[in-house]
């Protein structure tokens, strides 16, 4: 493994480790040694929500237990985790068995979202709690700020599902365009059309590593498609559902 690759990877994360051996393992899958993430994985596990939910606990104030559970668990979903290891960069990095690598492993989700909160885990012993919470709020602060509240606890496709319903249109259809592919890149890519009502018909790809995901991007780029075009010709129609 490049060193400017872990250097980067720590970069990313907001944390550059005292102790080098606890990155190390925390990127290292059992099929490559029995030194591994496992363990560090379990204590990621706590600490990201605990961090998470002090997040949100400050962030929403007035908001009540069970909102801020369901944010929470979005927003630690495996799908959700996965995404943001992969912009961290985190799958180049890890270190895995001839067969593991063969098969994918640094692209599967479970794998991702494993080895990110693995990482959180080790800069939990590094460094303790408070620097732990830091790398978590870099990661989910400009989910948290950018996107409304009601909308973090559902996923996109309920979120367009809930719009179209409100909107008396026809639901979306989502095609598989592309399965498969390269271990280093997106194993699929769905089209999810809607046939728009009154509007114009709207369709968007999406890609991801696996097919819930791919039809989760393809959602999010159809709603913000719709929400600003739509806005015009149904005007008088009924609201979007209102969302708890």
């Amino acid at each position: 493994m490049a060193a400017s690759s872990l250097l980067s990877l720590q970069q990313a994360l907001g944390h550059v480790f005292a102790t080098p051996q606890l990155l190390r393992t925390a990127l290292t899958h059992r099929s490559h040694s029995t030194a591994h993430y496992e363990r560090l994985e379990f204590l990621g596990d706590s600490v990201l929500n605990c961090a998470v939910s002090a997040l949100l606990y400050q962030a929403y104030p007035e908001s009540d237990e069970g909102l801020l559970s369901r944010v929470r668990s979005h927003l630690v979903r495996q799908e959700c985790l996965a995404n943001l290891a992969t912009q961290l960069g985190v799958g180049p990095c890890i270190m895995l068995g001839q067969g593991e690598k063969k098969a994918g492993g640094a692209i599967k989700e479970s794998l991702l979202a494993d080895v990110l909160e693995a990482l959180l885990g080790a800069v939990f012993l590094d460094a303790g709690f408070e620097a732990a919470s830091q790398c978590v709020a870099k990661l989910f602060d400009p989910i948290v700020k950018n996107t409304p509240l009601h909308a973090l606890g559902k996923d996109a496709k309920t979120q367009l599902q809930e719009y179209l319903q409100g909107k008396k249109m026809p639901l979306p259809i989502y095609t598989v365009l592309v399965e498969g592919g390269m271990a280093h890149q997106a194993q699929f890519t769905v089209r999810c059309a809607v046939a728009g009502g009154k509007a114009k018909p709207v369709q968007e790809e999406g890609t991801g590593l696996s097919r819930r995901a791919a039809e989760q991007e393809a959602a999010q780029r159809v709603l913000a498609s719709l929400q600003p075009s739509l806005q015009p010709s149904l005007q008088h129609s009924q609201p979007p559902t209102q969302k708890p």
